[in-house]
């Protein structure tokens, strides 16, 4: 398994699925979340609405992941998340592990063999990019060490790529990355 930090832009990864850092409404906003909305374009709105009627009518929570189609990007996939708020008090780092481990088990139970992932919960979540590349590495390389204990457990997932905004967030990762190398 391959696990990497890149600069780039998500809506533009060429993998099998993206992870969104959306908000509890699935319904858009700022950051990753508008971005990826505005590049999947109007039938993931659509996806979205449908599955607030459905199965979540008080919205995603918090450290759950739920899947629908990619549209209009590269992706097959859009995994859906809800960080932690640091900001409104959600400064637990549990809630964190839980998000990204969701998004990575979604992934297998997809099929997926690579996975674009943010920083959730970095930037207006509030959540120091340190922190959270440690927990996002850390959650990467659990999936990574079970892929040679029980490799069903990985599925076919042979690729984590961490796509940051900026040089500076890349480089933290990378760090981290470094660090934790087997």
């Amino acid at each position: 398994m391959r696990i990497e930090a890149v600069v780039g832009d998500i809506t533009t990864e060429k993998v099998d699925a993206i992870v969104n850092a959306a908000n509890s409404t699935l319904l858009g906003g700022g950051g990753v979340d508008g971005a990826i909305h505005r590049a999947a374009g109007p039938r993931l709105l659509e996806a979205c609405q449908r599955l607030r009627a459905a199965e979540l009518p008080d919205g995603l929570p918090v450290g759950r992941a739920v899947a629908t189609p990619g549209f209009d990007l590269p992706a097959s996939w859009v995994i859906h998340t809800v960080g932690p708020n640091r900001h409104a008090g959600q400064d637990d780092p549990a809630l964190l592990r839980a998000c990204l481990d969701a998004s990575l088990t979604l992934a297998v139970q997809l099929g997926c063999v690579g996975v674009a992932l943010p920083a959730v919960s970095a930037g207006v979540y509030g959540w120091p990019i340190a922190q959270v590349a440690e927990i996002a590495v850390a959650r990467a390389r659990a999936v990574e060490d079970r892929s040679r204990t029980e490799p069903e457990a990985a599925g076919r997932l042979e690729l984590i790529r961490f796509v940051l905004s900026s040089q500076t967030n890349h480089e933290v990762f990378a760090r981290e990355l470094d660090r934790t190398e087997a």
